[in-house]
């Protein structure tokens, strides 16, 4: 039996898988366009124009498709967790549920609507990525301690917590530098007198996107073991 056959691991197996490469083949496309700088691009920037931007835009719906399905099975995993062992809070676990598909919202404004296209809503939309996104996998990570030993290894459990903590301290100069980045071009340049805030808000983003993608990596040991069923009944 192959290891992605077992259980429903290949659901954060795909999501990782496609995730990064939805910013690595958009980055690459724009970078041999010319259409953005090689050193740390904004993630958006590098889906801002055609062809890229239609490539990106599909990636990333896909993604969020693949975050929900990924997210509602991790809430029925601990659900049922919860339900033979009462070691997590139903309501904490519905609050994470609530918090994973608003950042999955949030991908779908981003893929929809580009920065160069509609600013305030693509800028809302990341926002609603970033945000519910991080409040998600502190929730997640704290309900990984509650339920050790089930589910688990407390290793896996430290590196929830790491990677929830890594995502937290780099939004924070991600959204406070980009305050500050005052121009909307695409390219830069080291004269540029917001450039230091520019590349501290774009490498932090990146850093916090790729957090993410860590944290649903740590999922697959756990999604082996459990499946979903649809259970189909007549209408008496």
């Amino acid at each position: 039996m192959f290891w992605f056959t077992q259980g429903l691991c290949f659901l954060p197996a795909f999501l990782v898988i496609w995730s990064s490469s939805t910013f690595i083949v958009a980055y690459i496309i724009a970078l041999f366009r010319r259409d953005v700088d090689i050193i740390f691009p904004y993630i958006s920037d590098t889906g801002a124009y055609p062809p890229e931007s239609c490539i990106f835009g599909l990636m990333t719906f896909i993604s969020a498709c693949a975050g929900i399905a990924t997210i509602y099975a991790r809430y029925k995993f601990v659900e049922k967790l919860s339900g033979d062992t009462r070691v997590v809070s139903p309501r904490l676990n519905y609050t994470a549920l609530v918090f994973g598909l608003l950042s999955c919202l949030g991908m779908c404004i981003v893929a929809t609507f580009q920065e160069t296209a509609v600013t305030w809503v693509h800028d809302i939309g990341a926002l609603m990525f970033f945000v519910p996104g991080i409040l998600y996998i502190i929730l997640q990570s704290v309900i990984s301690y509650r339920a050790f030993p089930y589910g688990c290894s407390i290793f896996v459990c430290r590196a929830r917590l790491f990677i929830a903590i890594l995502a937290a301290l780099a939004f924070f100069p991600t959204a406070i530098c980009a305050y500050f980045v005052k121009q909307t071009t695409l390219h830069r340049g080291k004269d540029d007198e917001d450039y230091p805030y520019h590349v501290a808000s774009a490498s932090c983003e990146w850093v916090c996107a790729f957090s993410f993608i860590c944290f649903f990596l740590t999922y697959i040991d756990d999604f082996k073991l459990f499946t979903l069923r649809v259970k189909t009944e007549d209408v008496e």
